[in-house]
């Protein structure tokens, strides 16, 4: 194994600005230990007061199911209660998930702006603060979901995506769908990525055939924990966003950024 590459993150760094940027969901994510006094209740009433443009959109129950393999089988049903509830915005593009466990914030197509998603966000979490009164950051991430469309019957792949898989030696055969996925660390910086390279069959919204979707899922984490501090919670943001652009230009190749310019 090679030596790994010294990086050092530089906010002054600029990227390129895409018209057409192919962004179907942006996804903040604070989790915080267990505030076990906070119940769906508080979460309806106190949550609700202070998003008038949210709407009530739905709570979840977590469940754990256990089969003993004996003869009989048995199978039992642990209840673990409240897991979540989440709020929608009137036009359907922000989703908010709070639970005992923290906050995730998503915007859908279209994406506006990193300003727009992070003032949103960082409003969402001063409220959740207040109600939860968190100690301490146990994980932070920072999902981007890509999907370009590629012409149609293209099946080049390789031509679009970096890296990209190869038949094997001797079958020169195009695929018909890839899961591609690694796991990497950030030397001297407390984050780590998950990329997914991927495809999404064409689909038929409506009458509307869609093109065939390249995916390029980046997710950039921290699990290491820090104190509820909004300076820090800021500047690991701004860190985790120069990483996933930093993978997003270097997973592309120059014939993608035409279609997205």
């Amino acid at each position: 194994m090679s030596d790994a590459e010294q990086v050092i993150i530089d906010l002054a760094e600029r990227f390129q600005h895409l018209s057409s940027a192919p962004i179907v969901e942006a996804v903040v994510e604070v989790r915080v230990p267990d505030v076990k006094e906070l119940t769906e209740d508080t979460v309806r009433t106190e949550l609700q007061a202070n998003l008038s443009d949210y709407v009530f959109f739905g709570s979840a129950k977590g469940f754990k199911r256990e089969v003993k393999l004996e003869d009989p089988a048995k199978s039992t049903l642990e209840d673990f209660g409240w897991a979540g509830t989440r709020f929608r915005s009137a036009d359907e593009k922000h989703i908010v998930k709070v639970s005992r466990t923290g906050l995730a914030f998503s915007r859908l197509q279209p994406y506006q702006n990193w300003g727009q998603l992070t003032k949103e966000f960082l409003r969402l979490w001063g409220i959740f603060r207040i109600v939860a009164n968190p100690e301490k950051i146990v994980r932070i991430g920072l999902r981007f979901v890509n999907r370009i469309e590629l012409p149609p019957s293209e099946t080049r792949f390789e031509d679009y995506i970096q890296p990209c898989p190869l038949p094997p030696r001797g079958l020169s055969l195009p695929h018909s769908h890839f899961l591609y996925q690694d796991r990497l660390v950030v030397p001297d910086y407390p984050y780590e990525i998950n990329i997914i390279h991927t495809i999404q069959p064409s689909q038929v919204e409506g009458s509307v055939a869609l093109r065939l979707g390249l995916v390029l899922d980046i997710d950039v984490f921290s699990q290491v924990e820090f104190p509820v501090d909004q300076n820090v919670l800021e500047q690991r943001l701004l860190e985790m966003r120069w990483l996933k652009n930093k993978v997003f230009f270097g997973s592309i190749t120059d014939k993608a950024l035409e279609i997205l310019r």
